[in-house]
Order: structure tokens, then C-alpha cells, then sequence
């Protein structure tokens, strides 16, 4: 838990890195996606570790200030994407979402995870989770993803993403909903709650498609959820994603206490989407790593950094 109450995170300044962005996608792959790190202070080594995705499966980054990254030999998950760290014990855990039928369509997948003591030899997988509910399987066969586990004080809750909406404008599908799930132990099982957290609306200009997904920090006196909702742009002419605040008391129901995202599309590298994060709070300021696409049908994905800084005394 965090020493910072909401009203301190919401206060927070978010500048970009200037040198963004930091990790090109290793070849032949057009997309590094879905970023998750530990800080110096929470690794074996004293390195950066940082985690993310492109069409081959999840890859692992080292790096000794947190901006010029080394990517370590070979390929940690196959058939893998989305993947999210948790600490715990001296114990590190691998979530990721784990494809298991991408062609023919329908898609279907689940979240599964593996342990390390040292973030380089790591476990067999456990199930974390199936698509179990009939909003898991909305847009495919059953698609869960985007897991991202907060430790309470009884347990552990696990938030992820699920079912698909189809981007016609990219060809591809983001997630349509956002749900929570509970456990006694970080590998599960977890039982899901039974309607989503979060969900898109008409109404919603920046998730009017889909609730995407959204990496929660607990605060003093409540919760702090980075989501990046999928939504159509003013004039309908094409499909985006941004990143902003949503807050909770219980981490259950969700308010939207800013209108405007803390990172959103503009032309450049971050010209069509803003995307999935992760963040750790080192010393005195926030890091957040995310990956951003320059286009819609074809376009390339990078992971920049984004830096929150508080504007108090």
C-alpha cells in the first residue's frame, strides 16, 4: 500500500521520457507490447527487469539505469502476451495471458503464471484462470488477459480484462470488459465476480468501445486504477486507446474523477494508441513503462516511459 492518498496520485504531473521511445520490437516482429518491470529495489540483482510481448511470445529486458535496455537470449513464454509481475516473499510471479486457439478463429485463451527466485529460471505454468462467464466469452470463444494482482489484507485480487470488441479500422480486437477475482493465494484459484468492473458506454469518450485494460495501486484511503479504454475519436474516423484515472474506496466500483487522459495519441510514435502499462513508485517519483502503435491497420509498437512527479511541496 501506498503512503499517498488518491487525491496525491491524482495530483501527480506525468511527463514523457525524452528520449521515448526506448525499446524498439526485436525483429521480425512489428510490435513490443504490454510492458511490466521491478525496479532495482525489488530485484535479486540490482538491475531494471522489464517484461513484454511481441509476436513471438514474452521477452525479458535488463538494465542498469531504467532507459538503455539489453534483451536477454531467447523467448521466456510462447503462445504468450500480456504479462504482469508480482512480488512476494522472495518469490517473483510471471502472469500472462496464454493463447490457446488463435487460428481458426474463434479465439480462446486464460491467464497463467510462473514462479522464480531469481527472474531467470522459472516454473512450469499454473492455471490461473479460464473464461468462466458468459461476458469472458462475448467477441470469441473465452478471452481472459491484462492480469494485474493487487495483495490485500485477506488475500490477493486479481483484475484482468475480458471478451474482445473487433477494431474494424485495425482488424484486430482489444478487450471489451474489465473484472475482478479473488483468492487466498497468489496462484489461485480465483473466483471471479460475476458482472464486470468496468465496461464501455456510448456516453464514455474514452471508452466507448471497450473498457481495455487497467493496472490498479492501492492508495491510503482507496484505489488508483491506469486504465486504457478503446474508443472511437471525435469524428468516428478511427479507433484509439489513452490512458487515465479511475478511483475506487473498494477497488469494486469505479469512478472517473478526471475527464482527460494523463497520456493519449498524438502524431508520431503514439499517433493511433496509447496502451497498457505498468507502474512502480521508486523513490520519490512514479516510473511508468507502456507501448503506444503508430497506426491502425499496419503500424509499429514501441514501450516508452512516462515519469509522475508530485507537484506538492
Amino acid at each position: 500500500m501506498l503512503d499517498m492518498d488518491i487525491e496525491g496520485v491524482l495530483g501527480l504531473e506525468w511527463r514523457e521520457h525524452e528520449g521515448n521511445p526506448l525499446i524498439p520490437p526485436p525483429f521480425p516482429s512489428p510490435i513490443l507490447a504490454d510492458p511490466t518491470f521491478l525496479p532495482p529495489s525489488e530485484t535479486p540483482d540490482g538491475l531494471w527487469h522489464l517484461f513484454a510481448h511481441s509476436i513471438l511470445g514474452i521477452h525479458h529486458f535488463t538494465s542498469r539505469d531504467g532507459l538503455a535496455w539489453e534483451r536477454r537470449r531467447g523467448v521466456v513464454c510462447r503462445n504468450s502476451l500480456r504479462a504482469f509481475l508480482f512480488a512476494k516473499d522472495s518469490v517473483y510471479y510471471l502472469f500472462y495471458e496464454r493463447f490457446l486457439r488463435l487460428f481458426p478463429f474463434p479465439y480462446r485463451s486464460r491467464i497463467e503464471a510462473r514462479t522464480s527466485r531469481d527472474l531467470d529460471s522459472w516454473s512450469r505454468p499454473s492455471v490461473v484462470m479460464e473464461p468462466v462467464l458468459a461476458w469472458h466469452s462475448e467477441g470469441c470463444k473465452g478471452a481472459v488477459s491484462n492480469p494485474c494482482v493487487v495483495e490485500e489484507e485477506d488475500g490477493f485480487r486479481l483484475y484482468y480484462s475480458a471478451g474482445l470488441v473487433y477494431l474494424r479500422d485495425c482488424r484486430f480486437s482489444e478487450p471489451k470488459y474489465i473484472g475482478a477475482a479473488s483468492s487466498r493465494d497468489p496462484l489461485g484459484p480465483y473466483e471471479p465476480v460475476a458482472e464486470p468492473a468496468l465496461q464501455p458506454t456510448a456516453a464514455d469518450l474514452y471508452a466507448n468501445m471497450g473498457a481495455g485494460a487497467i493496472k490498479v495501486i492501492r492508495a491510503s484511503d482507496g484505489y488508483v486504477g491506469f486504465q486504457n479504454g478503446i474508443y472511437w475519436d471525435d469524428d468516428k474516423a478511427h479507433t484509439r486507446s489513452a490512458i487515465r484515472l479511475v478511483t475506487s474506496s473498494n477497488g469494486l466500483a469505479w469512478d472517473i474523477p478526471q475527464r482527460e487522459p494523463i497520456l493519449k495519441p498524438e502524431p508520431g510514435w503514439k499517433k493511433g494508441f496509447v496502451y497498457a502499462l505498468d507502474l512502480r513508485r521508486v523513490e520519490d517519483r512514479f516510473y511508468m513503462y507502456f507501448n503506444a502503435r503508430d497506426g491502425w491497420l499496419t503500424g509499429r509498437e514501441n514501450v516508452g516511459l512516462a515519469l509522475g512527479i508530485s507537484s506538492g511541496p
